[in-house]
């Protein structure tokens, strides 16, 4: 039984063809022509659209119209040839429509992606720009301390107590030189 369904089902792939199942000597065999000796059953009587169908699947279309003008079935294949047209037009609509949602849908995604680049880049900008604010802030004061470098003169303690020359005359302390700072490349700072 098994058999039989298998060949039910391969049957379109067969050509379309009637199915008959022999009995003989207790052996069983399907075939697509009645048996010559022996009990014979049909099992599958392939209909002239199925056989139609079947050479128009098969890109046999002159074999198609041979069957039917043969069989007197010019209006049978005319209605199968004019329903594959119609099904072949809404398979390749369904897939322009397919392709053109899928481009829609791709554009979208990359106006997604460059937006989120643009705003990804834009805040690295605002924090580099925000450093740089801070690193001009800080060489626009002045730098206090120890450091001589930057005052133009040694620092007030070396001459504590001492602000007049050995002739008696006072003089006052220097007045600290401020000296700005430049900016060098990778983020350094020279005075």
């Amino acid at each position: 039984m098994c058999i039989a369904i298998l060949l039910l089902a391969a049957a379109p792939a067969a050509g379309a063809q009637s199915i008959y199942k022999c009995t003989k000597a207790g052996q069983v065999e399907y075939t697509d022509h009645p048996c010559r000796s022996g009990k014979t059953e049909l099992i599958h009587q392939a209909s002239d659209s199925e056989i139609i169908d079947q050479y128009l699947d098969l890109g046999q279309d002159a074999l198609a119209r041979n069957y039917a003008d043969s069989h007197h079935l010019e209006v049978l294949y005319k209605e199968l040839l004019e329903a594959r047209r119609q099904k072949q037009q809404a398979e390749a609509q369904q897939q322009a429509d397919y392709d053109k949602q899928r481009d829609a849908d791709a554009r979208q995604q990359a106006l997604i992606d460059a937006a989120a680049y643009r705003g990804r880049l834009e805040g690295e900008n605002d924090a580099l720009r925000q450093q740089n604010a801070q690193y001009l802030d800080q060489q626009t004061q002045p730098v206090y301390g120890d450091a001589f470098p930057y005052w133009g003169a040694m620092p007030p303690y070396w001459n504590r107590g001492h602000d007049h020359d050995h002739d008696g005359t006072h003089h006052p302390p220097p007045k600290p030189v401020f000296h700005p700072c430049a900016s060098l490349a990778g983020g350094r700072v020279r005075c």
